[in-house]
């Protein structure tokens, strides 16, 4: 449970202090406040980078040389977890960062697990029919947090994919040989099978947490699942590495010619099919809204059934999209948890049975000396 979070110079904030009981936080405030931020800046804290954007130059407040975060968790009979993050601008699209636990450094991989967090954003309302990207990502954040080492095979094979494509525009251009591939083509399925595996697990163990979950809330639609759709599919007694490193040599001449890596994690996809048909083709906006409430819920159960301490559940302006049965369901979900942050741009929004078990903070902007949090302890 996070009992604290100290901001400098992240986004829209110039300084915040505030310091959080258990329950539920109602964060209200007009739309481009910085509701979103706060709930960013406990997921940048979280997992050292933002589930909004992949530049890190980007959170640094406009008048700001650098932004800095840190929270602090408190669980019953364990000693407190201290977060930092310190990001700095290094011009408009570079930066460093600088992450300690504890005091003590550590790479963004290593904060895999130490607090986890479960976030339910607007974006995510396209989980089903909107681009790949997004069903990777949500994949991704969820492995990260469930397997300790899928971080950091992730960040490897981000690196060797990097890699692996200068070299082939290169030798698209002539500047450079095909037989200078097999080091980064060894990298490159070295990592991309532990990714391949790492989904696959976390996926597996979706299973019956999902069905579960969706039943749980729309009984009469039929069985909801999500399948992994890759271009590596191993055949019978082949490992993913085996099956990445036979791919890659079946599109070896295509991949020179576009200067690119045409297979691998990288280019997979998720499908959510009810009762068996797949819903991007098919699925109303409300069945849709509800696989993806049942995925989050199911996220939640699966991380929560990992050591049984439930992670932290973000809600960010999304009861609005939700139908009133929906919405009363997420509300139970929320009165079981032992912390969650809500936002909305007025609480008139929120249901009733949710005002009257959350602690309500209001967030006001202001542009020259940033935005300030009013609530019970905000400072």
């Amino acid at each position: 449970m996070r009992t604290s979070i100290s901001v400098r110079g992240f986004r829209g904030y110039g300084s915040l202090e505030a310091a959080f009981g258990p329950g539920a936080h109602l964060v209200w405030g007009p739309n481009a406040a910085g509701k979103t931020s706060l709930l960013e800046a406990l997921v940048v804290c979280a997992r050292g980078s933002s589930h909004r954007t992949v530049t890190d130059a980007e959170l640094v407040r406009w008048d700001a040389p650098f932004a800095r975060l840190a929270t602090r968790r408190e669980q019953p009979g364990e000693d407190p977890l201290e977060l930092e993050v310190t990001l700095v601008r290094d011009g408009p699209a570079g930066g460093r960062k600088r992450i300690r636990v504890n005091g003590v450094p550590r790479r963004t991989a290593g904060l895999a697990g130490l607090m986890r967090v479960v976030i339910f954003a607007p974006e995510e309302m396209l989980l089903v029919a909107g681009p790949p990207a997004l069903r990777r990502s949500a994949l991704d954040a969820l492995a990260g947090q469930r397997i300790p080492a899928y971080a950091a095979d992730l960040a490897a094979y981000g690196r060797a994919l990097a890699q692996r494509n200068a070299l082939l525009r290169a030798i698209r251009e002539e500047r450079a040989t095909p037989d200078q591939l097999p080091p980064w083509n060894a990298r490159l399925v070295e990592s991309g099978a532990l990714v391949l595996d790492g989904r696959r697990r976390i996926l597996e163990a979706l299973v019956a947490p999902l069905a579960a979950a969706h039943a749980e809330i729309a009984s009469d639609e039929g069985p909801l699942a999500v399948t992994y759709e890759s271009n590596v599919v191993p055949a019978a007694g082949e490992t993913s590495a085996g099956a990445l490193a036979r791919r890659l040599a079946e599109t070896a001449a295509k991949e020179a010619w576009n200067g690119t890596t045409l297979v691998g994690p990288h280019r997979d996809d998720l499908a959510f099919r009810l009762d068996g048909r797949e819903m991007a083709t098919f699925a109303s906006r409300g069945q849709q809204r509800t696989a993806i409430l049942a995925f989050k819920l199911a996220e939640l159960d699966l991380l929560t059934a990992q050591d049984g301490r439930p992670p932290l559940l973000l809600l960010d302006d999304v009861f609005s999209e939700l139908d009133p049965a929906r919405r009363s369901h997420l509300v139970r979900r929320i009165a079981g948890l032992p912390q969650a942050f809500v936002t909305t741009t007025t609480l008139d929004d929120l249901d009733p049975a949710l005002r009257a078990i959350g602690e309500a903070w209001e967030v006001v902007p202001d542009a020259a000396l940033g935005a300030r949090l009013v609530g019970p302890s905000a400072g």
